[in-house]
């Protein structure tokens, strides 16, 4: 994973790299989270497959994108869709055209805005920070440098996130994990990887920023988050 969807962090994918090919090991690296906010070339990080989705980087849903190494060395994948033998024999099967041409116009404008629109994604989401962070028993998840422009990862000691998320959700759009565990009401297993105890990971929220994010909106954010945790607690104390 070249950067975690739960907690924003950017993985060391260039040793990573050196280390698979130092030992002549093939490097697959999933770069959903990645691929159009933070540089990611195949060639200096010595990736040879590279996965990514479209609707990350607003291109249309139900469609995405499997780089494959043609030298230095030759990559050769088991088809899984087999037939017709399209994609030089990789995957069969009717090409969804007006897909494909969305990914590609989306990735054209993501190489063009990528510079300006990571100082602003990163502008707002260290506003956000820092303005959380000054709640009582609140704690970052996550390394503080090595971290994607756009997503944070905040635990509020004393609560859960399940009911800080209920109080919020008429005005704000946010989330106690990543999409992919929307059902679950476990604790992350992301967090306890990461050896943060159950009752902080219970209580910590996901924060994304995007491309149309305005600074009204994260200040928004900053006044309704700190108005219902202090709300939350004084109810737990009562």
């Amino acid at each position: 994973m070249f950067a975690n969807n739960e907690t924003g962090v950017v993985q060391p994918i260039k040793e990573i790299g050196t280390i698979c090919k130092e030992h002549k090991v093939l490097f697959f690296c999933d770069a959903t989270q990645a691929v159009g906010k933070i540089p990611a070339d195949v060639n200096e990080l010595q990736i040879d497959l590279l996965a990514f989705s479209s609707h990350k980087i607003y291109g249309p849903k139900g469609v995405g994108a499997l780089y494959i190494r043609s030298r230095n060395p030759r990559v050769k994948i088991t088809p899984q869709i087999t037939g017709g033998g399209h994609e030089q024999n990789i995957r069969s099967g009717t090409l969804n055209v007006p897909g494909i041409v969305g990914l590609g116009k989306a990735c054209e404008l993501c190489i063009t805005e990528m510079p300006e629109e990571q100082k602003k994604l990163q502008h707002l989401r260290d506003a956000l920070k820092d303005a959380l962070l000054q709640i009582p028993d609140t704690f970052l998840n996550g390394h503080p440098q090595f971290r994607l422009p756009h997503v944070l990862n905040i635990s509020f000691a004393q609560l859960n996130s399940s009911l800080l998320l209920s109080a919020l959700n008429k005005t704000i759009a946010l989330s106690s994990g990543s999409a992919c565990t929307s059902g679950s009401l476990d604790p992350s297993y992301v967090l306890a990887a990461m050896g943060i105890d159950e009752a902080l990971s219970r209580s910590a929220l996901r924060f994304s920023i995007g491309r149309f994010t305005t600074e009204n909106e994260i200040d928004l954010v900053i006044k309704e988050v700190a108005e219902k945790v202090s709300d939350l607690r004084s109810q737990i104390l009562i």
